[in-house]
């Protein structure tokens, strides 16, 4: 008798000893190490299972949307609708790549993972209470290779789905790959009777139908959109799911103007916010309403792997082919005089791919490094193999004569002279100019500084800003010079850093300098062979880095070493707080709280 466990356990076929294979079954994975629940574990530790259901909560977004498709090749989706559909498997937020059964119940696999035999909850089901079936997570899948994004269909090709009963799904990979197996399982799922006469790369004007927590119950096209808690989701009571989303309405309202927002905050027209500014965090969150306890402050330090933030060119480019002239840009950003006078200090410069992670290459490269680099000796810059990288540091005055100097000789080295305070190429005479592409209602005060020394260099940048619907457009076009790439909190090197940086992925709106480079497909594709193989990993990871680095494909910028968020005193939240998110989904409507605020901010 097979029984389900946390972990992997073995059982053998009934075939000759020579063709003999092990199927591991499995209620809960990881890509590294062991899960942290086991099979019978009732919630997540940093929820609170007994937490009420209620209350109407109203939250915002900057710019606009104009349909219901997250998955579309254009147009701009509405706030949510990442939640629209339940997934097989679903990540906790208190450790890395971890996956817990949410539609799936468990499955099988071999130890070469040249397949997984995924069964599904026979209580799944969409919101119109029609089952969850294996025929669905085959469709599914066929529809995003057929109509989804192109690196949904590099990623995964060779692979199939098939139904081999109604609540077994069968997926066979091309080859032995544990990582591609385990990132199958975050797959979503549609309904087949609504997706097969919907196009998955083309906008919805109307809602589709979900399977997840909450539905759109109202919305007005560009403006907001509400989502109503379904009261008798099939899911709300699995470990996965216990004592989150509490609230009976999630509601998005639109501003075109990230100050406008703040200042609607602050009078209650909506009821949480993340503080992105440091400048208005540190100036601006005070009045009466703070200083009757209305609204309530909070910073939580960063502990673990943290996204951030990059100016991010785009080297197809001519004038930015060239490494010096990427390194020249950077000179010209000076972020210890930016985070003095416009972030009160509140910033720490971005020194990694792997910010705050063992991964980072904050030394010099070690023995194991050194011979993993060692190979592409002569193709990668020669810093690489003998000094630290460190972002350009100013003296914070604003005009550091140093920095310009060195860069306006990396410049003219690259081809570039200043012929009456322009700069020109050498060659065709053309003077530098380039854009910087920004999405309107930001808030963008570093811009000028950093335009303003490029100027010095003779260097004209337009900055060009654009509502959210055109950004995307030319994101996804490709339409840009220059872009702020926000760069994701990555734990560890997984295959993911293929969709940012391979060249099989360089019309990726993902790969944002759409590099393409022999030397990052062969580091990734020996990260790709060593998942779950930590010590392996560990100096790939910094050899990894340390060449993306030296090659200036983006300028760090910052990253803020505390999440700042501001609310309306109407939540409580549990004492535990995960690790790798704000939690705000097991955050609950305190109806004690909400009694005490005015009757129209309740």
């Amino acid at each position: 008798m097979i029984f389900r466990c946390f972990g992997l356990l073995l059982f053998c076929l009934t075939a000759t000893a020579a063709q003999a294979e092990n199927i591991n079954e499995s209620y809960a994975f990881a890509q590294l190490g062991e899960p942290k629940y086991a099979v019978n574990f009732t919630h997540y530790d940093y929820v609170n299972p007994a937490a009420p259901k209620g209350g109407n909560i109203t939250l915002s977004a900057i710019g606009t949307f104009d349909n219901f498709n997250r998955f579309a090749s254009r147009g701009n989706p509405a706030m949510g609708t990442d939640t629209l559909y339940d997934t097989l498997f679903v990540n906790s937020d208190d450790e890395a790549g971890s996956y817990y059964p949410l539609i799936a119940e468990f499955a099988r696999y071999p130890d070469s993972y040249r397949w997984v035999e995924i069964t599904l909850n026979p209580q799944a089901r969409f919101q119109d209470g029609s089952p969850i079936a294996a025929e669905d997570v085959a469709f599914t899948f066929h529809k995003f290779m057929t109509e989804g994004v192109p690196q949904f269909r590099v990623f995964y090709k060779g692979v199939t789905a098939k139904a081999i009963s109604r609540l077994t799904v069968r997926l066979e990979l091309p080859a032995s790959n544990k990582d591609m197996m385990l990132s199958l399982l975050s797959l979503p799922v549609f309904p087949k009777k609504f997706w097969k006469d919907h196009n998955l790369g083309e906008p919805l004007a109307q809602p589709p139908l979900g399977s997840g927590p909450y539905r759109i119950s109202a919305y007005k096209m560009g403006q907001s959109v509400t989502w109503s808690r379904v009261k008798d989701y099939w899911a709300a009571n699995l470990p996965v799911n216990k004592g989150r989303f509490n609230f009976d309405t999630l509601r998005y309202d639109y501003y075109l103007d990230d100050n406008v927002a703040f200042e609607a905050f602050k009078a209650g027209s909506f009821d949480f916010r993340a503080e992105g500014s440091a400048k208005k965090w540190a100036t601006q969150y005070r009045g009466k309403n703070f200083e009757n306890h209305y609204i309530v402050k909070d910073e939580k330090p960063n502990t673990v792997a943290t996204a951030t933030s990059w100016l991010a060119f785009n080297v197809q480019k001519p004038q930015f082919a060239d490494r010096r002239v990427r390194e020249a840009l950077s000179l010209a950003f000076d972020f210890e005089w930016m985070n003095k006078a416009l972030f009160y200090g509140a910033y720490k410069r971005t020194q990694s791919y792997f910010q705050n992670t063992d991964y980072a290459a904050t030394g010099y490269p070690d023995a194991k490094e050194l011979e993993i680099l060692a190979p592409f000796k002569g193709k990668i810059p020669d810093d690489v193999f003998s000094q630290r990288f460190q972002p350009s540091h100013t003296d914070g005055s604003g005009y550091d004569r140093a920095s310009l100097l060195k860069a306006t000789d990396l410049l003219k080295q690259a081809g570039w002279e200043l012929k009456n305070q322009r700069l020109v190429n050498v060659a065709s005479g053309k003077p530098f100019t380039f854009e910087l592409l920004l999405r309107s209602g930001g808030s963008d005060q570093w811009v000028l500084p950093f335009q303003h020394n490029l100027a010095r260099l003779g260097i004209n940048l337009v900055i060009r800003q654009v509502d959210s619907s055109q950004y995307l457009a030319r994101l996804r076009k490709s339409d840009f010079d220059m872009l702020t790439s926000p760069y994701p909190a990555m734990p560890y090197p997984d295959t993911n850093l293929q969709i940012y940086w391979s060249s099989a992925y360089l019309n990726s709106s993902y790969n944002r300098p759409h590099v393409s480079s022999p030397v990052l497909d062969q580091l990734i594709e020996q990260i790709n062979q060593h998942q779950g193989d930590k010590t392996a990993l560990l100096p790939l990871g910094r050899a990894l880095d340390r060449v993306l680095l030296w090659n200036y494909y983006m300028i760090p910028m910052w990253y803020s070493a505390n999440d700042r968020y501001a609310y309306w005193d109407k939540f409580s939240m549990p004492a535990a707080r995960p690790a790798y998110s704000l939690g705000f989904d097991s955050w609950w409507y305190d109806v004690n709280k909400a009694a005490r605020l005015p009757a129209q901010r309740r």
